[in-house]
């Protein structure tokens, strides 16, 4: 009985850790078929080679024969064809199935900062409604999603590449929320048990009074809706992802902004991208790294460099998290990778954790600053501007935020009187923690030069490199067995889909927003308090860093971009420069509340409260709105490298 509880329990992981594994692989296929074929046509389509081959060979007709080869070889092209549509519809899958066990573990981000002031009487009181909101949000995307499934039944279409018919990709959508409806029904049985019948029917009457306005109310306001529900449901303890999900599905439900099947739909279609699948590889890749030994190496080699200094472990854990930033497209997958390692090793040397917490939370915002970065492959699709000249564009930012954090961080630790470890530092010392980190030192060097060369996407160059990390882990280090290899898996798993479930409920609670026409309103709003091009420039970034606050940055970015850009470029803004504005803004809402999610991640890593970290993170986000406002107004910091 034991056993088969036990399996029932963790039913997900091993598709969670069979879908890390196949995504992995069949990019990291996808790469490599690409580029052979490419280079191998490409061969044989050269007029110097066939030239040199005429030549040597003059008894043979060598532009035919190549052509004939050619023309071979091209049949098998379409070999590859299939592995991105595979590899998205395995993605969403392993999402939305890594995310009941992110309910049963409770490990959803959340702002408990009123929560935890209640006694825990109240509190499990209000766990037992946060559950029953969980099962109204659930149970609607479950039921939509089964009528998605029925019409895709009913009326048969196949994907593009794999020819399979849309019911099955779309089956996540009943499978994935009913089994967050049976976790959340297991974590309301586990309540019962706490509170007591009495508890429990006024945690149940609690909910339902949330959830009442939908059913009494007509045309609604939509704005109050909105806005008022989210700032309710977090105040309660509600997860972001769902707050942001809830407060929109009311929102619809009550004013009628759209049909509430949408919500279903963009739950799916919102996270069926490919470049939003370099999320899950890059943390993998870290995860992989971290267990594999390769961000330990990584950090000896910075700590070998400045960890004799006055808060040397400090100016280490920024200095990877840079080096880190070249590796990862995301703030989250930095502060994960580095995190794990640097805030128990400065805890470890008499650092305050969370201080230790709030270095790495706001050093990882440099990961969507120096390329390869996320949020700017999103800015120029959106705005039509070159991701080249973005990506070159945001690499004096990202490397002069971290050396204005890692000031900031040596002036507290020498007040505080952290120092850095006494031992011998010499020539010999530093060649040796190179060479045991050359490895490491090589994951830029893939990513970056794949990318730069013409070779690989960011996602294909986080695929590999996520491979990368594994083989060397298992192969050279040898310090990842089967069993880490599972632990890292499900890891990745677990840490991505609480990322894009965020993601996914952004994109609807930010398209509520967008018919709701709030982002013109205020940008009007803007436009009607003055004409000056400063005052304008200044009055965008509060925008864009109260936006920050409770929006996810690639939802964000999507939104506010066709709004913002027409107003910036009137006023004399370089379309570029203006992305880098907006992917600065939007990285200092890694490190504030409530929908700070470097914060969350250092959070889950140190154990620690997320109101004391982000107390502690205070003088480092001085410091990055010092930044933001050099980089604003002095152009030439962004621009000077194209």
């Amino acid at each position: 009985m034991n056993k088969i509880l036990k399996f029932v329990n963790t039913i997900e992981k091993p598709f969670l850790f069979l879908g890390i594994i196949m995504m992995i692989f069949i990019i990291t296929y996808q790469t490599f078929f690409r580029y052979f074929m490419s280079s191998i046509l490409g061969f044989l389509s050269s007029d110097d080679i066939i030239s040199f081959f005429t030549v040597t060979l003059g008894f043979i007709n060598t532009e035919t024969l190549f052509t004939s080869w050619k023309n071979a070889l091209s049949q098998y092209v379409g070999f590859a064809v299939w592995t991105e549509e595979a590899a998205r519809y395995v993605f969403v899958w392993t999402t939305y199935l890594a995310i009941p066990l992110a309910i049963k573990n409770r490990t959803n981000i959340r702002v408990d900062a009123l929560f935890i002031k209640f006694s825990e009487r109240i509190q499990n009181l209000l766990w037992v409604s946060i559950d029953c909101l969980l099962l109204f949000f659930c149970f609607t995307i479950c039921y939509n999603g089964l009528e998605y499934v029925r019409m895709q039944i009913d009326f048969p279409q196949v994907t593009a590449a794999l020819r399979l018919p849309y019911y099955i990709p779309y089956f996540i959508l009943p499978l994935g929320f009913g089994l967050m409806i049976i976790r959340t029904f297991q974590s309301l049985f586990s309540q019962l048990q706490k509170t007591g019948v009495k508890d429990f029917i006024i945690g149940l009457f609690l909910a339902g009074i949330m959830i009442l306005p939908v059913f009494i109310w007509e045309d609604a306001n939509a704005i109050l809706m909105l806005f008022g529900y989210f700032i309710i449901l977090l105040m309660f303890g509600v997860p972001v992802a769902f707050s942001l999900g809830l407060s929109a599905l009311i929102t619809i439900l009550a004013s009628g902004t759209l049909p509430v099947d949408y919500v279903a739909g963009v739950a799916f279609t919102s996270i069926d991208s490919f470049p939003i699948m370099a999320i899950p590889f890059f943390i993998a890749a870290g995860v992989f790294m971290s267990a594999g030994g390769l961000s330990e190496r990584l950090l000896n080699l910075a700590d070998e460099l400045l960890g004799g200094l006055i808060g040397g472990m400090a100016l280490a854990s920024i200095a990877t998290c840079m080096f880190f930033a070249a590796i990862s497209g995301s703030g989250p997958a930095t502060v994960a990778a580095i995190g794990a390692i640097t805030i128990p090793a400065m805890v470890d040397r008499g650092y305050d954790k969370m201080f230790a917490a709030a270095v790495v939370a706001s050093a990882g915002a440099i990961g969507v600053m120096i390329p390869p970065s996320n949020p700017f492959v999103v800015y120029g699709v959106t705005a039509q501007a070159s991701i080249g000249d973005l990506f070159l564009a945001g690499i004096v930012p990202g490397v002069a935020t971290g050396l204005v954090l890692m000031a900031v961080a040596y002036c507290i630790a020498k007040k505080k009187n952290w120092r850095g470890e006494i031992k011998e530092r010499n020539i010999k010392t530093l060649s040796k923690a190179f060479w045991n980190a050359k490895w490491a030192v090589m994951v830029p060097v893939i990513v970056l030069g794949g990318i730069y060369g013409g070779i690989m996407t960011p996602t294909e160059a986080a695929a590999v490199a996520a491979l990368y990390g594994l083989l060397v882990g298992i192969f050279i280090y040898k310090e990842l067995n089967w069993k880490k290899m599972w632990e890292a898996c499900i890891e990745s798993a677990n840490m991505s889909s609480v990322i894009i479930m965020l993601m996914a409920m952004a994109t609807i609670f930010g398209n509520v927003m967008t018919l709701e026409q709030i982002p013109q309103q205020i940008a009007e709003i803007i436009l009607n308090i003055t004409h000056n091009p400063f005052v304008i420039i200044l009055l965008i970034n509060i925008l864009l860093l109260w936006i920050g606050t409770f929006m996810e940055a690639l939802a964000a970015i999507v939104i506010l971009t066709p709004i913002l850009l027409p107003l910036a470029t009137q006023i004399g803004l370089n379309p570029i420069h203006f992305g880098v504005i907006i992917v600065v803004n939007l990285a200092i809402g890694f490190i504030t509340p409530p929908v700070g999610v470097n914060l969350f991640v250092a959070s889950g890593i140190a154990d620690a409260k997320i109101q004391s970290i982000s107390k502690a993170s205070i003088p480092f986000l001085i410091a990055m709105l010092i930044v933001l406002l050099l980089i604003t107004y002095i152009p030439q910091i962004s621009l000077f490298l194209l």
